[in-house]
Parts: structure tokens; C-alpha cells; sequence
């Protein structure tokens, strides 16, 4: 298992002009954004009936993790589960691709094929849905635009428009409804043994303090 380093800040809509210009001129857009360098994302997430993964994340639990399903824009042909683990602020992320069936399965309580799967990842919910008691708790979504440097193999996205919904039977459908979360936006910096010094100064900003912003803990309040 390979963990990476991540920091988050908060960030208005003026810093990310001032990122997009900087991290533009030395960085190149992920190879799955857009024309206008940027894509939609759509997760949803899990949690016990105690949230253990809210409480976790809000009480600073160094060592904590998260089941979701994602996928992008409105294409739901290619969807994954992932699993982020999070050990004294380093961060991994496992990920197998779901089909739309089996998505919705899950949706409805249909879980017993998740048992049988040559899949670990899939074993693994399905006993913390057993055990645990692990049941999809909300939607987060957001526009994202990604910026990759090969040197530490660093990643550098600016989220925005942040919004939820708590409309689980909805994940699958393109016109779902969202609440409008925050007109604030997301810096978060990940690399693996290095940051370069070039992209290190890219993104500082005055003023601006590394924070624990959780989209997922945004929406469920």
C-alpha cells in the first residue's frame, strides 16, 4: 500500500485566478479534463449508523477511512469504488470499477454479490456493510480542475461549486437535484516522496493556513 502526502486550503475565487495562472504556466491539465480543462465529479459516500467516518474526520482521528463510488460528469460508464485511508496526514486510495448494476444494488441493499467477487475491495464493503453496518449516507459533487507535474508525481486540483444531496436513489441520475454548498473552493496539493520547489511556491498563498475541509462532512451538515 503506497501512501502520498496531502495538504488542503480554503481558498476564495480571487486565489484561484491567481492558481490557475501560476500552475497553468508550469503544470498541464490531467488528461481526462475537458476543453476548458476542467470536469465534473459525483461521489457517494458511506457511513455506519454512528457515522464513524464524520466523527473521525471531525474529531482528527490520525488513523481513519472512507468507502464512496464516483464517477464523472454523466458518464456512469465508468464508475469506481474507491477506499481512502488516512495514517498521521499521509493519504491512499484503492479503487475498483463498478458497473451501473452493481452500483444500484448496492443502492437497493442488494449486497450478497459483493461476497462472492474475486474482487478484495468488494469483499471488504460488503463485510463492513454487514458488520459495521456501512450504508450509503449522502451525494457530494463538485467541478474540479486538475493540474499534474511528473516530478513527484504531484496532482494539484481547484475544486468549486461544492454541493450535495442526501437523495441517495438519485446518484445514478443525470438531472439530479443539488444544494448549493459553499461559494468557496478547494486547493488540495498530493505527492508522493518530494514537492517540487517550483510547484511548492506556486501555490502559497498569503494568508492561507492548511486546513481539514471535508466535502463529504460540508454536505452532511
Amino acid at each position: 500500500m503506497k501512501f502520498r502526502h496531502e495538504y488542503k486550503h480554503q481558498i476564495n475565487r480571487a486565489d484561484m485566478l491567481i492558481l490557475q495562472t501560476r500552475l497553468g504556466a508550469i503544470m498541464k491539465h490531467d488528461s481526462h479534463c475537458g476543453g476548458d480543462g476542467t470536469y465534473f465529479v459525483k461521489s457517494l459516500y458511506f457511513d455506519n449508523y454512528l457515522d464513524k467516518a464524520l466523527r473521525e474526520k471531525i474529531d482528527g482521528v490520525d488513523k481513519r477511512e472512507k468507502f464512496r463510488i464516483r464517477y464523472y460528469g454523466t458518464d456512469t460508464s465508468f464508475m469506481r469504488l474507491e477506499k481512502k485511508s488516512k495514517i498521521n496526514g499521509m493519504c491512499n486510495k484503492e479503487h475498483v470499477l463498478i458497473t451501473v448494476d452493481e452500483c444500484r444494488r448496492i443502492i437497493d441493499g442488494d449486497t450478497d454479490f459483493l461476497m462472492e467477487s474475486e474482487h478484495n475491495l468488494f469483499r471488504e464493503l460488503y463485510a463492513k456493510m454487514k458488520y459495521q453496518l456501512l450504508r450509503p449516507k449522502c451525494i457530494v459533487a463538485y467541478n474540479r480542475e486538475c493540474f499534474v507535474h511528473p516530478l513527484g508525481n504531484v496532482r494539484v486540483t481547484l475544486d468549486y461549486d461544492i454541493c450535495g444531496s442526501s437523495n441517495i436513489s438519485g446518484f445514478l441520475n443525470p438531472d439530479l437535484s443539488f444544494l448549493q454548498l459553499y461559494h468557496t473552493s478547494i486547493l488540495e496539493v498530493k505527492w508522493d516522496e518530494y514537492l517540487p520547489q517550483l510547484v511548492r511556491d506556486a501555490v502559497q498563498l498569503k494568508n492561507r493556513r492548511t486546513a481539514a475541509f471535508s466535502k463529504y462532512a460540508a454536505v452532511r451538515f
